[in-house]
């Protein structure tokens, strides 16, 4: 499927939409609970370019695949099932997912797919900029490499050897060194995951 010119600049997977719908989901009034919270901190939005910023997500059961915010959708006060996608494969070698859908995939989606692939006891993940925060946990929390740029395969592998080598599950929060303010949080569900990144404010 090709990328209009908005989105192929920030989306750097390929895609293919297996279904137009995906119905209303259980946690879509969580998930918007939380958006209106992280919107309220300026941790997720629209920057004055136009451009928008974080995304979440939740598991889809017992499965790898996940249900994520669509791309260009930061300025919506609310989201409905339809600015909503549900990831149903992936693969990070051949940098391609499949999903179902009306929307397009956050750029993100293969990053929070590694998250959920690499721990099981995940069920949500928080994508938010704090610009502050990031300074103050940069290599001092699980940091990945500078060199590696959001949304990529390569960011993927990096989540993963971050499960691999660090703290980070147990810390629950990792810092996105090639994503200037990018910074990850991840739970058991989205008030855990937000959870993690308020206390990690309040220590800052």
């Amino acid at each position: 499927m090709a990328l209009n010119n908005d989105v192929s600049k920030y989306v750097k997977f390929t895609f293919e939409r297996t279904g137009a719908e995906i119905g209303r989901f259980d946690q879509l009034a969580d998930l918007n609970a939380c958006r209106r919270k992280l919107m309220e901190l300026h941790l997720m939005g629209v920057y004055a370019n136009g451009i928008g910023f974080g995304n979440l997500s939740v598991r889809d059961g017992q499965t790898t695949g996940f249900r994520i915010t669509g791309s260009a959708t930061g300025g919506l006060p609310e989201l409905t099932s339809r600015d909503c996608v549900r990831v149903v494969a992936y693969d990070f070698t051949r940098n391609w997912l499949s999903y179902e859908g009306a929307a397009i995939p956050s750029s993100e989606s293969l990053t929070h797919a590694a998250i959920y692939e690499s721990d099981p006891s995940t069920s949500a993940v928080i994508h938010c900029h704090d610009s502050v925060l990031w300074a103050t946990l940069l290599n001092r929390a699980p940091t990945t490499s500078k060199a590696v740029p959001y949304g990529t395969p390569e960011m993927a592998y990096e989540i993963m050897r971050l499960f691999k080598g660090t703290d980070v599950r147990s810390r629950k929060i990792l810092i996105m060194a090639g994503h200037e303010a990018g910074i990850l949080s991840f739970g058991k569900n989205l008030k855990d995951a937000f959870g993690v990144l308020m206390r990690e404010r309040e220590k800052s």
